[in-house]
């Protein structure tokens, strides 16, 4: 890794913030995690609208669904709210225990499929599937081992960076799930410190969400009630759809609704969610991204 970026502050989770002026708006993230499989339909719908349509950000997306062992990704550079793969996607009701969907605004990279998040690679005998809100500026670490960038992009180079880094630390196998949290926790803040660093991480068991500087999350559990999309004029009744044992996480850049409680997640910090619910694994303090103008992607 090369030096870390001007403006370090303290922040009070003891670990280091990054404090730049932004110029654009953010890149979207989407993140599912529930202890039941369930499609995202109704969450993407919105998603979808925010690609072009309610929002700026025309510079291609994707959505990952774990299935088992496996995942099935979908990509295309194409803005989402034109893009017949996204048609596809909202009206096929893929129903999964994990999902990791990004709508880009391109900073670093020109517009191109291999460009596109989330990526994936396979580490431990599991695929990983990662996608990055933010911009690391000068973040050229060496990757000399396994996991190799295909695109341009600095958070594709960050994946392979903290796939590798991860391969390093325990070359004999996957570690216990607070083990993991505390190393990715390692990992985020050493990345943060080259810029804005929201990102989600999955491995089809579990989700990490990772906040720099804004990402917001509802779990939706018994007693259900009705949510409104912000973005797309439609209602859904969950009482009708689910069951009372059933339990849902969504995490998003923004709130995807009007009508329900969303929770900030803390600028600096790293969450875990596991059968739809966050879940202590530790100290989760890492390195919070400033802003002093609108934001960036």
């Amino acid at each position: 890794m090369r030096g870390a970026a001007k403006g370090l502050i303290l922040t009070d989770s003891s670990v280091g913030g990054h404090t730049e002026k932004a110029k654009k708006t953010m890149c979207q993230l989407l993140g599912m995690n529930c202890n039941t499989p369930t499609d995202i339909c109704f969450s993407f719908a919105g998603f979808q609208a925010r690609g072009g349509l309610t929002d700026v950000h025309g510079d291609g997306w994707g959505i990952a669904f774990f299935e088992g062992r496996g995942v099935r990704v979908f990509l295309d550079p194409k803005a989402s709210s034109a893009s017949p793969v996204a048609e596809l996607v909202r009206q096929y009701p893929i129903h999964s225990l994990n999902v990791i969907a990004h709508i880009r605004k391109a900073t670093q990279g020109v517009i191109t499929l291999e460009n596109t998040h989330p990526f994936q690679r396979e580490l431990w005998g599991r695929y990983w599937v990662f996608a990055h809100n933010g911009n690391l500026k000068g973040f050229m670490p060496e990757l000399p081992g396994h996991f190799q960038p295909v695109g341009q992009t600095d958070s594709e180079r960050a994946f392979c960076y903290l796939m590798e880094s991860l391969r390093h630390r325990f070359p004999d196998g996957e570690p216990s799930r607070d083990t993991l949290f505390a190393e990715i926790r390692k990992i985020a803040t050493e990345i943060g410190s080259h810029g804005e660093f929201n990102f989600l991480l999955s491995n089809g068991t579990c989700l990490f969400a990772h906040c720099a500087s804004r990402l917001t999350y509802i779990v939706r559990q018994a007693p259900f009630d009705q949510a409104h999309l912000k973005d797309q004029d439609l209602t859904v009744d969950f009482r009708k759809l689910t069951s009372p044992a059933d339990r849902v996480a969504i995490v998003a850049t923004t709130p995807l609704t009007d009508n329900e409680t969303w929770l900030p997640m803390a600028p600096g910090s790293l969450m875990l969610f596991v059968d739809g619910a966050p879940v202590d694994a530790g100290p989760a303090g890492t390195c919070a991204f400033i802003r002093t103008d609108p934001p960036a992607c």
